[in-house]
């Protein structure tokens, strides 16, 4: 099922939802995962934990190759006959190639567990028992001291056995960070040896280790004991010559030098963790792509005094038969890497187009909005501009009907006006003294309705209907503004004849 004509539809329901689970995490191909799942027993979380920290070999498999290896195989007819000629003698057993010892990630551990401390009310509870404990305790050092014998008599008697002290750190020296420590080293180094042109990694172990793994390098792990007698020289003799310089920086070896004193805490756990048995001791540890996608190994181990004429060699020797492994590696993840680009790329140029679909369409709503808002507009503008004419046109036919008749005779409570329109048709007309001048605004503003009308019928005043009217009375000489607001009567604004002039009122003055 995980060979090249790997089909999804073989998979039940289940195993295709684990199958796109992982593969959405771990963005591997589908047909290259397939193995990993089947091994995890289809458990998403085993198999992707086996992807990301390197997966372990497994204890039953090899419990399996190991009895596999060891029954043996039904011997031929020719190697039957070939045993009793040669008295039922043994041929030699072939030797299984050994696995690459795995090269663990070490994060250092402080040497002292942090202290305890209660809350507050907790130790004010237990101060009378802390005070009682150390009366005791200092008392029985007193008496041990005054009777130096009894300890070891207590110590000789069954039951009595007393814990060892933990031994305390007898060097010297201040527990630190990775940075610091590695920075620590390399001063010291610097101390003692001088100058040299080795580029050592001033970081923690974890910090080379995880930079190894990502850019698919060679991490060469230095380890040194100063109070070893061989340090000196091999240092001096073989680390630091100018061949192993050279090889060491050489860019295209891809190295990464990372060295440190077992006399510091992180050192030390490297030493333990890589099978150091003899110092110096210098290890390369590199990716193993063959053993899991993750894993990294120890593929080559250097103890003790070796002069660069063996160093250089073990270390070619190493590199050069998992360089092409390698290489391989750093292909395929630069292919994945310009695949995941290249799916970013058209992830990027999609959303970027659908933004603009996005906002072209926004646009376009807006555009839709604004000319449905004109149109409204405009109809509302043209709806009130034609109730304002209808309701205008039924005022004036009201307003006609309500004019003050015309008096027919002349005398002093009579007024005879002559008013010049404003399309130069001269209307002459009497009014009564009495009557208000709006009498004569109305007759100007209904003069066309009573040109026109022949007794039509009762029309009512509109509703909600406030009438402007949209021109002034003007006598010429002396020039007087008859204005409607001022409510005076026709007699005492104009007397008993008068001249009028129609004016048009604009509409930036009405609005003024």
């Amino acid at each position: 099922m995980a060979g090249n004509d790997f089909d999804p539809n073989q998979l039940s329901t289940s195993q295709q939802e684990a199958l796109g689970t992982y593969t959405a995490v771990t963005n591997q191909d589908p047909a290259a995962a397939l193995p990993l799942l089947e091994r995890s027993q289809w458990n998403v979380q085993i198999a992707i934990a086996k992807f990301f920290d390197g997966e372990a070999p497994d204890p039953v498999e090899e419990a399996r190759a190991s009895l596999a290896s060891s029954s043996p195989a039904p011997p031929s007819q020719s190697s039957h006959q070939e045993t009793l000629m040669n008295g039922f003698s043994r041929s030699p057993r072939p030797r299984n190639p050994s696995r690459l010892d795995p090269a663990p990630r070490i994060v250092p551990q402080p040497d002292t567990q942090n202290v305890y401390r209660p809350p507050f009310l907790l130790a004010i509870l237990f101060t009378p028992f802390n005070l009682l404990y150390r009366l005791l305790s200092g008392s029985f050092r007193l008496f041990t001291y005054l009777f130096p014998f009894l300890p070891r008599l207590l110590a000789g008697s069954p039951g009595s056995r007393v814990q060892p002290r933990r031994q305390r750190d007898t060097t010297g020296r201040k527990p630190l960070n990775p940075r610091d420590t590695a920075a620590r080293f390399v001063r010291e180094f610097e101390e003692e040896y001088g100058q040299h042109d080795l580029k050592f990694f001033e970081n923690g172990y974890a910090q080379a280790y995880d930079l190894a793994k990502k850019d698919l390098k060679f991490l060469l792990v230095v380890l040194l004991s100063p109070e070893h007698d061989d340090t000196s020289t091999f240092v001096r003799g073989t680390l630091l010559s100018p061949e192993v310089v050279s090889y060491i920086n050489d860019p295209q070896n891809k190295i990464i030098l990372w060295a440190g004193s077992v006399q510091d805490s992180e050192a030390y756990q490297v030493s333990t963790a890589l099978n150091c048995s003899k110092f110096p001791f210098a290890a390369l540890v590199a990716h193993t792509p063959q053993d899991s996608s993750r894993s990294m190994s120890t593929i080559g181990r250097i103890s003790g005094l070796v002069p660069p004429s063996a160093f250089i060699p073990r270390l070619q020797s190493a590199i050069s038969q998992h360089s092409a492994t390698l290489e391989r590696a750093r292909q395929s993840r630069s292919e994945q890497q310009a695949t995941r680009n290249l799916r970013e790329e058209q992830n990027s140029a999609y959303e970027r187009s659908l933004a603009q679909d996005r906002e072209r369409a926004r646009q376009r709503r807006e555009e839709e909005d604004a000319r449905l808002r004109v149109e409204r507009e405009a109809k509302a503008k043209a709806d009130a501009a034609e109730r304002e004419n209808q309701n205008l046109e039924q005022w004036k036919q009201w307003r006609a009907q309500r004019i003050l008749p015309e008096p027919t005779s002349s005398g002093d409570d009579v007024t005879r006006v002559s008013i010049r329109m404003t399309s130069g048709e001269r209307v002459v007309r009497k009014f009564p003294a009495e009557a208000d001048i709006e009498e004569l605004y109305a007759l100007v503003e209904c003069y066309d309705v009573l040109s026109s009308s022949s007794g039509s019928a009762e029309v009512t005043e509109p509703p909600n209907y406030q009438h402007q009217y949209r021109f002034r009375l003007v006598s010429p000489l002396p020039r007087a503004v008859h204005d409607i607001a001022s409510g005076a009567t026709i007699g005492n604004q104009i007397g008993r004849s008068g001249n009028l002039l129609v004016e048009p009122i604009d509409d930036d003055e009405d609005d003024a």
